[in-house]
Protein backbone atom coordinates (compact mmCIF):
# COMPACT_ATOMS: atom_id res chain seq x y z
CA UNK A 1 0.00 0.00 0.00
CA UNK A 2 1.23 3.48 -0.75
CA UNK A 3 2.13 6.63 1.67
CA UNK A 4 -0.71 7.52 3.42
CA UNK A 5 -3.48 5.81 1.50
CA UNK A 6 -6.00 3.45 2.67
CA UNK A 7 -6.13 0.37 0.65
CA UNK A 8 -9.48 -1.66 1.45
CA UNK A 9 -12.75 -2.01 -0.10
CA UNK A 10 -10.92 -1.39 -3.34
CA UNK A 11 -12.57 -3.97 -6.07
CA UNK A 12 -11.76 -4.10 -9.70
CA UNK A 13 -13.65 -0.82 -12.03
CA UNK A 14 -15.03 -1.00 -15.13
CA UNK A 15 -12.19 0.63 -17.27
CA UNK A 16 -10.26 -3.02 -16.66
CA UNK A 17 -6.88 -3.74 -16.12
CA UNK A 18 -5.14 -1.51 -13.87
CA UNK A 19 -8.07 0.22 -12.68
CA UNK A 20 -9.71 0.10 -8.97
CA UNK A 21 -12.68 1.48 -7.76
CA UNK A 22 -13.82 2.70 -3.68
CA UNK A 23 -17.63 3.38 -2.99
CA UNK A 24 -17.59 6.47 -0.46
CA UNK A 25 -20.89 6.57 1.76
CA UNK A 26 -22.24 10.24 2.12
CA UNK A 27 -25.21 9.01 3.82
CA UNK A 28 -28.76 9.96 2.52
CA UNK A 29 -31.14 12.40 1.33
CA UNK A 30 -34.85 12.59 0.04
CA UNK A 31 -33.53 10.36 -2.84
CA UNK A 32 -31.99 7.08 -0.59
CA UNK A 33 -28.56 6.40 -0.23
CA UNK A 34 -26.12 8.78 -1.88
CA UNK A 35 -22.17 7.73 -2.43
CA UNK A 36 -19.20 8.89 -4.32
CA UNK A 37 -16.63 6.56 -6.28
CA UNK A 38 -13.28 7.19 -6.55
CA UNK A 39 -11.10 5.60 -8.93
CA UNK A 40 -7.29 4.83 -9.09
CA UNK A 41 -4.82 3.77 -12.08
CA UNK A 42 -2.35 1.35 -11.06
CA UNK A 43 -0.50 0.32 -13.84
CA UNK A 44 1.21 -3.22 -13.65
CA UNK A 45 5.04 -3.83 -13.81
CA UNK A 46 7.01 -6.85 -13.66
CA UNK A 47 3.20 -8.77 -12.91
CA UNK A 48 2.89 -6.41 -9.84
CA UNK A 49 1.07 -3.21 -9.16
CA UNK A 50 3.62 -0.53 -9.06
CA UNK A 51 3.57 2.81 -8.84
CA UNK A 52 5.43 5.29 -11.36
CA UNK A 53 7.30 7.27 -9.37
CA UNK A 54 8.83 3.70 -7.87
CA UNK A 55 10.44 3.72 -11.68
CA UNK A 56 11.45 7.21 -12.57
CA UNK A 57 10.91 10.36 -12.43
CA UNK A 58 8.24 12.81 -14.49
CA UNK A 59 7.40 16.18 -14.11
CA UNK A 60 4.84 15.14 -11.56
CA UNK A 61 6.65 13.02 -9.19
CA UNK A 62 6.17 12.53 -5.84
CA UNK A 63 2.64 14.10 -6.29
CA UNK A 64 -0.81 12.81 -6.49
CA UNK A 65 -3.63 14.24 -8.71
CA UNK A 66 -7.23 13.80 -8.16
CA UNK A 67 -9.70 14.10 -10.97
CA UNK A 68 -13.53 15.75 -11.29
CA UNK A 69 -15.67 15.80 -14.25
CA UNK A 70 -17.70 17.76 -15.94
CA UNK A 71 -21.61 18.00 -16.05
CA UNK A 72 -23.90 14.93 -17.30
CA UNK A 73 -20.43 13.05 -17.53
CA UNK A 74 -17.90 10.86 -15.02
CA UNK A 75 -14.53 9.41 -15.79
CA UNK A 76 -13.86 6.88 -18.66
CA UNK A 77 -10.29 8.07 -20.03
CA UNK A 78 -7.70 6.09 -19.32
CA UNK A 79 -5.23 7.97 -21.50
CA UNK A 80 -5.72 10.61 -19.14
CA UNK A 81 -4.72 8.74 -16.15
CA UNK A 82 -1.82 6.86 -18.03
CA UNK A 83 -0.77 10.72 -19.08
CA UNK A 84 -0.40 11.05 -15.42
CA UNK A 85 1.35 8.30 -14.49
CA UNK A 86 3.62 8.49 -16.82
CA UNK A 87 4.81 11.97 -15.27
CA UNK A 88 5.24 10.02 -12.42
CA UNK A 89 1.98 10.87 -10.51
CA UNK A 90 -0.59 8.16 -8.50
CA UNK A 91 -3.61 9.28 -10.13
CA UNK A 92 -7.28 9.43 -9.03
CA UNK A 93 -10.26 10.37 -10.31
CA UNK A 94 -14.02 11.02 -8.51
CA UNK A 95 -17.58 10.14 -10.16
CA UNK A 96 -19.22 12.95 -7.82
CA UNK A 97 -22.47 11.60 -6.44
CA UNK A 98 -25.29 10.81 -8.62
CA UNK A 99 -23.21 10.60 -11.49
CA UNK A 100 -21.49 7.60 -13.18
CA UNK A 101 -20.74 5.12 -11.14
CA UNK A 102 -22.18 6.81 -8.26
CA UNK A 103 -25.75 7.33 -9.78
CA UNK A 104 -28.41 4.78 -8.14
CA UNK A 105 -32.05 3.92 -9.56
CA UNK A 106 -34.41 6.69 -8.60
CA UNK A 107 -32.01 9.71 -7.90
CA UNK A 108 -31.84 12.56 -10.10
CA UNK A 109 -29.09 13.18 -11.81
CA UNK A 110 -25.84 15.27 -11.14
CA UNK A 111 -28.53 17.21 -8.96
CA UNK A 112 -27.25 19.27 -5.95
CA UNK A 113 -28.59 22.92 -4.86
CA UNK A 114 -25.17 23.95 -3.83
CA UNK A 115 -21.98 23.12 -4.95
CA UNK A 116 -20.29 23.40 -1.54
CA UNK A 117 -22.24 19.95 -0.69
CA UNK A 118 -19.86 18.27 -2.92
CA UNK A 119 -17.03 19.36 0.11
CA UNK A 120 -18.13 15.98 1.43
CA UNK A 121 -17.36 14.18 -1.72
CA UNK A 122 -14.17 15.70 -1.93
CA UNK A 123 -13.26 15.34 1.49
CA UNK A 124 -14.18 11.14 1.15
CA UNK A 125 -11.94 11.02 -1.82
CA UNK A 126 -8.85 12.81 -0.34
CA UNK A 127 -8.83 11.17 2.92
CA UNK A 128 -9.41 7.46 1.23
CA UNK A 129 -6.06 9.16 -0.82
CA UNK A 130 -4.05 9.61 2.37
CA UNK A 131 -4.60 13.89 2.09
CA UNK A 132 -7.67 14.32 4.30
CA UNK A 133 -8.01 17.54 6.53
CA UNK A 134 -6.79 17.90 9.69
CA UNK A 135 -9.06 16.94 12.94
CA UNK A 136 -11.06 14.79 10.31
CA UNK A 137 -10.36 11.77 11.62
CA UNK A 138 -8.59 10.81 8.90
CA UNK A 139 -4.95 12.21 9.99
CA UNK A 140 -5.78 11.56 13.66
CA UNK A 141 -4.32 8.03 13.59
CA UNK A 142 -0.62 8.15 13.07
CA UNK A 143 -1.06 4.61 11.18
CA UNK A 144 -3.15 6.96 8.16
CA UNK A 145 -1.49 10.13 8.43
CA UNK A 146 -1.81 13.08 6.09
CA UNK A 147 0.33 12.39 3.31
CA UNK A 148 3.05 14.63 2.76
CA UNK A 149 3.03 14.24 -1.44
CA UNK A 150 1.83 17.44 -3.29
CA UNK A 151 -1.66 17.37 -4.58
CA UNK A 152 -2.57 18.45 -7.89
CA UNK A 153 -6.52 19.39 -8.42
CA UNK A 154 -7.37 18.10 -11.80
CA UNK A 155 -10.69 19.55 -13.41
CA UNK A 156 -13.30 19.37 -16.26
CA UNK A 157 -15.85 21.84 -17.31
CA UNK A 158 -18.11 22.15 -13.87
CA UNK A 159 -15.65 19.95 -11.96
CA UNK A 160 -13.12 23.00 -13.05
CA UNK A 161 -15.57 25.39 -10.76
CA UNK A 162 -16.36 23.05 -8.06
CA UNK A 163 -12.68 22.51 -7.01
CA UNK A 164 -11.67 26.04 -7.68
CA UNK A 165 -14.02 26.93 -5.23
CA UNK A 166 -13.48 24.85 -2.57
CA UNK A 167 -9.55 25.30 -3.57
CA UNK A 168 -10.28 28.81 -2.54
CA UNK A 169 -12.01 27.66 0.53
CA UNK A 170 -9.38 25.39 1.94
CA UNK A 171 -6.41 27.45 0.88
CA UNK A 172 -2.67 24.92 1.22
CA UNK A 173 -4.67 21.36 0.66
CA UNK A 174 -3.74 21.95 -3.34
CA UNK A 175 -0.04 22.31 -4.62
CA UNK A 176 -1.66 23.36 -8.07
CA UNK A 177 -4.98 23.09 -10.04
CA UNK A 178 -4.81 21.94 -13.95
CA UNK A 179 -8.19 23.45 -15.47
CA UNK A 180 -10.00 21.60 -18.67
CA UNK A 181 -12.14 23.86 -19.54
CA UNK A 182 -13.52 25.55 -16.52
CA UNK A 183 -17.19 26.35 -16.34
CA UNK A 184 -16.59 30.17 -15.17
CA UNK A 185 -18.80 31.93 -16.73
CA UNK A 186 -22.31 31.41 -17.91
CA UNK A 187 -22.85 31.17 -21.67
CA UNK A 188 -24.68 34.81 -22.16
CA UNK A 189 -21.89 36.17 -20.15
CA UNK A 190 -22.13 38.16 -16.87
CA UNK A 191 -24.64 40.11 -18.31
CA UNK A 192 -27.37 37.66 -18.85
CA UNK A 193 -26.50 35.95 -15.70
CA UNK A 194 -27.05 38.89 -13.91
CA UNK A 195 -30.27 39.41 -15.68
CA UNK A 196 -31.30 35.17 -15.92
CA UNK A 197 -30.57 34.97 -12.02
CA UNK A 198 -33.56 36.27 -10.42
CA UNK A 199 -36.03 34.42 -12.81
CA UNK A 200 -33.92 30.99 -12.21
CA UNK A 201 -33.69 31.81 -8.34
CA UNK A 202 -37.59 32.52 -8.25
CA UNK A 203 -38.14 29.12 -10.57
CA UNK A 204 -35.51 27.15 -7.56
CA UNK A 205 -38.17 28.46 -4.72
CA UNK A 206 -41.33 27.71 -6.51
CA UNK A 207 -40.61 23.96 -8.15
CA UNK A 208 -36.53 23.50 -7.73
CA UNK A 209 -36.77 20.27 -9.50
CA UNK A 210 -38.92 21.23 -12.09
CA UNK A 211 -37.46 20.15 -15.94
CA UNK A 212 -35.36 23.64 -17.79
CA UNK A 213 -35.88 23.61 -21.47
CA UNK A 214 -33.02 21.12 -22.87
CA UNK A 215 -30.58 22.92 -25.50
CA UNK A 216 -28.55 20.44 -25.95
CA UNK A 217 -28.80 19.22 -29.64
CA UNK A 218 -26.66 16.15 -29.10
CA UNK A 219 -23.54 17.68 -31.44
CA UNK A 220 -21.14 17.48 -28.25
CA UNK A 221 -22.11 13.77 -28.33
CA UNK A 222 -21.30 13.72 -31.80
CA UNK A 223 -18.27 14.88 -31.32
CA UNK A 224 -16.93 12.63 -28.80
CA UNK A 225 -18.74 9.42 -29.29
CA UNK A 226 -16.72 6.53 -31.37
CA UNK A 227 -20.17 6.03 -32.61
CA UNK A 228 -20.77 9.05 -34.43
CA UNK A 229 -17.34 10.14 -35.95
CA UNK A 230 -15.55 10.56 -32.59
CA UNK A 231 -13.13 8.91 -30.89
CA UNK A 232 -14.23 7.55 -27.43
CA UNK A 233 -16.49 4.76 -26.03
CA UNK A 234 -18.60 4.86 -23.04
CA UNK A 235 -21.52 4.04 -21.54
CA UNK A 236 -24.40 6.07 -23.02
CA UNK A 237 -26.50 5.68 -19.48
CA UNK A 238 -23.99 7.30 -17.53
CA UNK A 239 -23.44 9.99 -19.92
CA UNK A 240 -26.52 10.60 -22.09
CA UNK A 241 -26.05 11.88 -25.71
CA UNK A 242 -28.52 15.15 -25.08
CA UNK A 243 -27.39 15.29 -21.50
CA UNK A 244 -28.94 15.29 -18.84
CA UNK A 245 -32.03 16.92 -17.16
CA UNK A 246 -31.26 20.55 -15.91
CA UNK A 247 -33.42 22.08 -13.18
CA UNK A 248 -33.57 25.63 -11.38
CA UNK A 249 -32.13 24.70 -8.38
CA UNK A 250 -29.35 23.16 -9.66
CA UNK A 251 -28.95 26.19 -12.38
CA UNK A 252 -29.24 28.68 -9.11
CA UNK A 253 -25.84 26.53 -7.88
CA UNK A 254 -24.21 27.41 -10.76
CA UNK A 255 -24.69 30.65 -11.18
CA UNK A 256 -23.58 31.53 -7.55
CA UNK A 257 -20.44 29.58 -8.57
CA UNK A 258 -19.93 32.07 -11.59
CA UNK A 259 -20.55 34.94 -9.42
CA UNK A 260 -18.39 34.04 -6.59
CA UNK A 261 -15.58 33.46 -9.56
CA UNK A 262 -16.32 36.76 -11.24
CA UNK A 263 -15.91 38.55 -8.01
CA UNK A 264 -12.30 36.96 -7.48
CA UNK A 265 -11.04 34.18 -5.40
CA UNK A 266 -8.04 32.77 -4.67
CA UNK A 267 -7.61 29.21 -4.79
CA UNK A 268 -4.05 29.51 -2.81
CA UNK A 269 -2.49 27.28 -5.59
CA UNK A 270 -0.83 27.89 -9.19
CA UNK A 271 -3.60 27.70 -12.03
CA UNK A 272 -3.33 25.91 -15.67
CA UNK A 273 -6.34 26.66 -17.53
CA UNK A 274 -6.34 24.44 -20.59
CA UNK A 275 -8.86 26.05 -23.32
CA UNK A 276 -9.78 25.93 -27.02
CA UNK A 277 -8.56 28.12 -29.59
CA UNK A 278 -12.06 29.22 -30.26
CA UNK A 279 -16.12 28.37 -29.66
CA UNK A 280 -18.05 27.25 -32.38
CA UNK A 281 -21.95 27.98 -30.93
CA UNK A 282 -24.64 27.44 -33.38
CA UNK A 283 -27.80 25.73 -33.89
CA UNK A 284 -26.50 23.69 -36.80
CA UNK A 285 -24.07 20.92 -37.15
CA UNK A 286 -20.90 21.59 -38.86
CA UNK A 287 -17.83 19.37 -39.05
CA UNK A 288 -16.11 22.47 -36.81
CA UNK A 289 -17.54 21.27 -34.10
CA UNK A 290 -15.12 18.32 -34.07
CA UNK A 291 -11.93 21.08 -33.57
CA UNK A 292 -13.63 24.03 -31.26
CA UNK A 293 -15.72 24.30 -27.89
CA UNK A 294 -19.36 24.32 -28.65
CA UNK A 295 -20.71 24.57 -24.77
CA UNK A 296 -18.28 27.39 -23.61
CA UNK A 297 -17.22 30.84 -25.07
CA UNK A 298 -13.71 30.35 -24.62
CA UNK A 299 -12.93 34.29 -24.49
CA UNK A 300 -14.85 34.62 -21.34
CA UNK A 301 -13.78 31.80 -19.63
CA UNK A 302 -9.85 33.01 -20.29
CA UNK A 303 -10.80 36.38 -18.69
CA UNK A 304 -12.46 34.72 -15.54
CA UNK A 305 -9.48 32.04 -15.32
CA UNK A 306 -7.40 34.92 -14.13
CA UNK A 307 -10.02 35.64 -11.67
CA UNK A 308 -8.83 32.40 -9.94
CA UNK A 309 -5.60 34.17 -7.99
CA UNK A 310 -2.25 35.95 -8.20
CA UNK A 311 -0.49 33.16 -10.79
CA UNK A 312 -2.86 31.61 -13.54
CA UNK A 313 -1.76 30.55 -16.59
CA UNK A 314 -3.92 30.28 -19.69
CA UNK A 315 -3.08 27.72 -22.43
CA UNK A 316 -4.62 27.74 -26.13
CA UNK A 317 -4.75 24.43 -27.86
CA UNK A 318 -6.04 24.83 -31.51
CA UNK A 319 -8.11 21.92 -32.65
CA UNK A 320 -9.02 21.29 -29.04
CA UNK A 321 -12.65 20.40 -28.28
CA UNK A 322 -14.45 21.42 -24.94
CA UNK A 323 -13.04 18.43 -23.27
CA UNK A 324 -9.35 19.01 -24.63
CA UNK A 325 -8.39 15.85 -23.55
CA UNK A 326 -11.53 14.35 -25.63
CA UNK A 327 -10.19 16.15 -29.00
CA UNK A 328 -8.68 14.61 -31.84
CA UNK A 329 -4.94 13.68 -30.89
CA UNK A 330 -2.96 16.22 -32.25
CA UNK A 331 -4.89 18.65 -30.27
CA UNK A 332 -4.35 16.15 -27.31
CA UNK A 333 -0.74 15.75 -27.85
CA UNK A 334 -0.35 19.65 -27.66
CA UNK A 335 -2.57 19.81 -24.52
CA UNK A 336 -0.21 16.75 -22.46
CA UNK A 337 2.82 18.67 -23.52
CA UNK A 338 1.47 22.27 -22.09
CA UNK A 339 0.78 20.42 -18.60
CA UNK A 340 4.41 19.25 -18.95
CA UNK A 341 5.80 22.51 -19.37
CA UNK A 342 3.79 24.13 -16.82
CA UNK A 343 4.71 21.61 -14.11
CA UNK A 344 8.46 21.78 -14.57
CA UNK A 345 8.18 25.27 -14.46
CA UNK A 346 6.71 25.25 -10.94
CA UNK A 347 7.61 21.74 -9.93
CA UNK A 348 4.76 20.33 -7.44
CA UNK A 349 5.80 17.24 -7.00
CA UNK A 350 8.51 18.79 -5.89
Amino acid sequence: MAEGERDEGWRPDVLGEGFEQLELPLGSDDEGEVVATLVRYRPRTAGRFTWPWEQRRGAASGADVLYVHGWSDYFFNPELAQFWAGAGARFFALDLRKYGRSLRPGQTPGYITNLADYDADLEAALAAMGHGAPGDGATDDPGRAASARPLILVGHSTGGLTLSLWAARNPGRAAALVLNSPWLEFQLSRVGREALAPVITFGARIRPTGPLPNVDLGFYTRTVSKEQGGEWEYSHEWRPDRGFTTHPAWLTAILAGHATVAAGIDVGAPVLTILSARSTIQPQWTEAMRSSDIVLVVDEIAERAVRLGPNVTVARVDGAMHDVFLSREPARAAAYASITRWLRGYEPGR
